[in-house]
């Protein structure tokens, strides 16, 4: 049965602009014409906070005591610690190719679930495996149950930067994955940790799948694809990385070869320079992030109301090119 492709964004290195970069690319392919569902899975739920009004937040997170509409990822899955099932998403309109499952800081309270889930899927019995199949792939579900709903070409989740349960049931119903890196040694020493992870939970998911021989419902393949990485926020001098990073920068795609690819290929564009697994290196625009996050808008939306005057207004045009050119060199590789 086919299914909407997802690409999830995912690292093991906070604070290098990871859901930043997710929010941009969610509005940069709504743009250029694709319907976009945008999945929050990290229990921070800073996503969220970047697509929606506090006014709006407070609907979804503080609903009326007699609502039962699943307006968020945890309230969509929450019935399966019990005896229900999953619950059809209330989905939020960004825009008219745009739409959102909201994140919610109780999913962090899912994670014991999914554990137990985890090691329940490789029981011998297998009238006693449906339950933790449906833990272990409900935001798959719940994502393409959103991405049914509004026709979308495309899903893109954003993950918290660990090595847990709710990541690993994530990366599962994961077909692509773009790791956003900053060139920094913490991110090198994350990018060694994810290679492995990744696969070893792609071997582990396909002992699952083949543990089930006949499954009841659809699963994931856990394809787990790499894209490639974009290098985020490096501050720029005389156009090019200031010499602290510089060292970091060159070490980056050796490692990303040993520990990401491990021998499999990635497909080139013809527009490939340098390193053929950096997507992009994405420059740090400074005022217009936080400018941007305050009307709730991507940096490349913003207009001379929002305060982007001057040399705002060329900034705001080279972030439209920036996230034109990665979205499209995206696309190309996923085949979007």
């Amino acid at each position: 049965m086919p299914h909407t492709p997802v690409l999830t964004f995912f690292n093991n290195k906070g604070g290098v602009g990871k859901t930043s970069l997710v929010f941009h690319l969610a509005w940069m392919f709504a743009e250029m014409g694709k319907r976009v569902v945008t999945v929050d899975l990290d229990p921070q739920a800073n996503l969220t906070s970047a697509f929606l009004s506090e006014e709006v937040l407070e609907t979804i997170w503080d609903p009326p005591a007699d609502s039962v509409d699943a307006t968020t990822i945890y309230k969509c899955v929450q019935p399966l610690t019990k005896v229900g099932d999953i619950k059809d998403p209330v989905t939020q309109r960004i825009s008219s190719n745009l739409f959102l499952v909201p994140g919610d800081l109780a999913l962090a309270g899912f994670e014991d679930q999914l554990s137990s889930a985890w090691t329940e899927a490789m029981g011998s019995n297998q009238e006693n495996l449906y339950r933790p199949f449906r833990l272990l792939t409900a935001f798959w579900q719940v994502a393409q149950l959103a991405a049914k709903k509004h026709d979308a070409d495309i899903i893109l989740a954003d993950v918290g930067p660990n090595l847990g349960a709710i990541n690993r049931s994530a990366l599962i119903g994961t077909d692509h994955v773009v790791i956003p890196l900053a060139a920094d040694l913490f991110s090198l020493q994350g990018l060694r940790n994810l290679g492995p992870t990744l696969s070893g939970w792609r071997h582990d998911w396909n002992k699952r799948l083949d543990n089930w021989g006949t499954p009841d419902f659809p699963l994931p393949r856990g394809l787990m694809q790499p894209v490639g990485y974009v290098l985020l926020q490096h501050m720029e001098r005389m156009s090019r990385p200031v010499r602290a990073y510089e060292k970091w920068v060159k070490r980056i795609p050796t490692t990303y070869r040993e520990t990401i690819l491990r021998g499999q290929p990635v497909t080139n564009s013809p527009l490939d320079t340098e390193d053929p697994n950096c997507l992009a290196r994405l420059k740090h625009y400074r005022s217009l992030a936080p400018m941007a996050q305050e009307n709730l808008k991507p940096i490349f939306h913003l207009t001379s109301a929002d305060g982007a005057i001057g040399s705002h207004s060329q900034a705001v045009r080279d972030a439209w090119n920036d996230f034109n050119r990665l979205a499209s060199k995206i696309a190309f590789r996923i085949s979007l």
